[in-house]
C-alpha cells in the first residue's frame, strides 16, 4: 500500500511540475522529432511558443542557424505520394512566381484567402532587378538566390533561398528574410529573424517524406506570438504547394 501511495505521489508530482517536452529534431543525423505520421494522417503540425527555455534553445548543428532562441517554432511533418524525381521538386522551389496566389484558411475571417499577394525572383539581394524564375541548373547544391515576396500580413520583404543539399533521393533547402517584415508599418521580424528549412526525402518509389522547421527568432516582435492556428494554416499552404496539392483543398488544418 505504501508503495502504491508513493507511486501515485510521484505521478502527481510529474503531472504538476510537467515533464519537458522534447524540442524538434530535424532528420539530419538523428531520428526526426516529431515522428513522421502515415500517409492518411499527413501532415501533422506542432507549434512551440515562447517559454522560459525558448530564449536559450540552441538549433541543432546541422541547421547552420547560429543564433539561439525563438518566439515561435513550428514543424510540418508528413509523407506524400510522388513518383517523380528530385529535379521536379527543385523546379517547384525555383518557380517563385507560382507562389503568387497560394491560399490558406484565415481563422480570423473564416474563409480561404490569398496568402502570397506577389512573388518574384531577383537578380540579387538589393531587390532592384526582377527576373524570370530560377531554373534547376541555377539551384545547384550550395547556391544562394534571392526573391521578393509580399504576404497578406507582413508586407513586402526580400528573402534568400539557399540550396543545402541535392541528390537523386533527397533535397534540403532553407529560406530567411534579408529585409525587415512589417505589419501596418510596424516592424515584426528584423532581418534574419524569419527562417525555415525543408527536408524532402524519398522513402520508396511512390512515397516521399517531408519535414520542415520554421522559426521566428527571439528578437521578433511579440505580436508574432500566440497565433498557433494561423501559423499551422500557413505551414499547410506551403506544404501543399511544394507537394502539388491545391492549397485551398478542404479541410483546412485548423479552424
Amino acid at each position: 500500500m505504501r508503495a502504491v501511495v508513493f507511486s501515485l505521489a510521484v505521478l502527481s508530482f510529474f503531472q504538476v511540475v510537467g515533464v519537458a517536452e522534447p524540442l524538434p529534431q530535424p532528420p539530419c543525423g538523428a531520428e526526426a522529432i516529431p515522428v513522421y505520421p502515415d500517409l492518411e494522417h499527413s501532415p501533422s503540425f506542432k507549434v512551440w511558443g515562447r517559454s522560459s527555455s525558448s530564449r536559450e534553445w540552441m538549433p541543432p548543428g546541422c541547421l547552420g542557424w547560429s543564433a539561439p532562441g525563438f518566439v515561435t517554432l513550428v514543424t510540418t511533418v508528413g509523407r506524400f505520394r510522388y513518383s517523380g524525381g528530385v529535379n521536379e521538386l527543385l523546379g517547384r522551389v525555383g518557380a517563385i512566381s507560382q507562389l503568387t496566389g497560394i491560399r490558406y484558411w484565415s481563422t480570423t475571417r473564416q474563409h480561404w484567402a490569398p496568402l502570397i499577394v506577389s512573388a518574384s525572383a531577383l537578380a540579387g539581394p538589393e531587390g532592384a532587378h526582377h527576373r524570370q524564375d530560377f531554373s534547376v541548373p541555377e539551384l545547384a547544391q550550395g547556391s544562394t538566390v534571392y526573391y521578393q515576396q509580399s504576404d497578406n500580413t507582413s508586407g513586402k520583404a526580400i528573402y534568400q533561398l539557399r540550396i543545402v543539399s541535392v541528390s537523386p533521393d533527397r533535397l534540403i533547402f532553407e529560406t530567411e528574410n534579408v529585409t525587415a517584415m512589417r505589419y501596418l508599418l510596424v516592424p515584426i521580424f528584423p532581418p534574419h529573424e524569419f527562417q525555415a528549412i525543408y527536408f524532402l526525402e524519398r522513402e520508396s518509389p511512390e512515397v516521399w517524406r517531408f519535414y520542415s522547421l520554421g522559426r521566428t527568432g527571439k528578437d521578433a516582435n511579440g505580436l508574432a506570438a500566440g497565433h498557433d492556428a494561423s501559423t499551422i494554416n500557413r505551414a499547410m499552404a506551403f506544404f501543399r504547394y511544394l507537394v502539388g496539392i491545391p492549397t485551398d483543398q478542404e479541410p483546412p488544418a485548423a479552424r
